[in-house]
């Protein structure tokens, strides 16, 4: 007969607390869209449809639109100007990207079904017709914003609303059969890595100075470096890519040489940008984004390349917030520069 061990009411109360707490923070990531989400159903449709949009995606858009505020080089920090790039971000962030989201999600149901069976398609938390509003709902709001800040700066041509519609429909040819952009790893995940930096760059640049094509080259350029961000997030989809036949670059390359195509990608063309900014004599801002490029080269060996599939979301938290600061580095050098 074995005895079994004692349970004191201090350790009840500390393995409910850590119950507790898990279960919180998975439920913070499974509302936010993140990797590691609770398995379980929320009670409110608001919060499965804010789910559906992804939050922790709006950020890198956001901060692109500061980013073309600075690059424009007519930034000043007036009630007018603020709002403005308030409306932009909002713009960018919750309502396209949200767009976006959930377009991708309703048809990626089937790949979800396997890799996040808990997303809220796939789980029967919400339905197919209640989605396709979403999308709509989403869509028309952020072009009728777009347009909005178009008459709001005063443009003869609707610079922000062009922005805008050329990424709802990269978002569609991406997402949608019959291109489907997604099924092409390099062609997909390029488009999506511009779609991060360049289009919202570009959209905070046109609502505050003159969008000109040296600065959407620029941009495209830097989008490179978006293109092996967004490769790193294929890493957690590998499984339900190579069942439904998808092309991704790790499915292709295997998940090591993919992780070595992104970090060359991530550092070689920031370390390009670099070049360019000590080119126009913008020697500090092209040191500092030197400078910053190290500590994502130090994580990269820390993290991502001794386990590429496990440590992805650790790698991306402790990396790309230097990725981030160096585009805002980059565009306060384009600014100063004129160009």
């Amino acid at each position: 007969m074995s005895e079994s061990t004692p349970t004191t009411p201090e350790a009840e109360t500390n393995e409910s607390l850590e119950s507790a707490s898990e279960n919180g923070g998975s439920k913070t990531r499974q509302l936010l869209g993140m990797k590691g989400a609770a398995r379980g159903e929320t009670s409110s449709v608001w919060k499965i449809h804010l789910q559906l949009m992804k939050p922790i995606t709006w950020i890198p858009l956001m901060w692109g639109v500061i980013c073309g505020a600075a690059s424009s080089g007519y930034y000043t920090w007036t009630w007018d100007n603020c709002l403005k790039a308030a409306a932009c971000m909002l713009l960018s962030g919750p309502l396209l990207t949200g767009y976006t989201q959930t377009l991708n999600d309703y048809y990626d149901r089937e790949i979800d079904a396997i890799n996040e069976p808990y997303r809220p398609i796939p789980s029967g938390a919400i339905s197919i017709p209640r989605v396709i509003t979403q999308i709509i709902v989403l869509l028309l709001a952020g072009i009728g914003i777009a347009y909005g800040l178009d008459v709001w700066a005063g443009h003869n041509f609707p610079n922000v609303t062009a922005i805008a519609l050329l990424g709802t429909f990269l978002a569609y040819i991406y997402s949608a059969p019959p291109l489907k952009l997604k099924q092409n790893g390099w062609l997909g995940n390029y488009a999506l890595g511009a779609s991060y930096i360049a289009l919202p760059w570009c959209a905070g640049h046109a609502l505050f100075g003159e969008l000109n094509w040296k600065v959407v080259v620029l941009t495209l350029i830097y989008s490179m470096a978006g293109l092996g961000i967004a490769v790193v997030n294929d890493f957690k989809s590998v499984e339900g890519d190579t069942q439904l036949g998808l092309k991704s670059i790790p499915v292709m390359f295997g998940v090591q040489t993919a992780a070595w195509l992104c970090v060359i990608m991530i550092d070689t063309f920031q370390a390009a940008i670099a070049a360019y900014l000590f080119y126009i004599n913008e020697n500090l801002y092209g040191g500092i984004l030197l400078l910053l490029v190290i500590p994502q080269i130090t994580f990269q060996d820390m993290y991502f390349l001794r386990n590429p599939l496990e440590n992805d979301v650790k790698y991306q938290a402790s990396a790309q917030p230097f990725l981030v600061l160096g585009m805002l580095v980059a565009g306060l050098a384009i600014g100063h520069a004129g160009i």
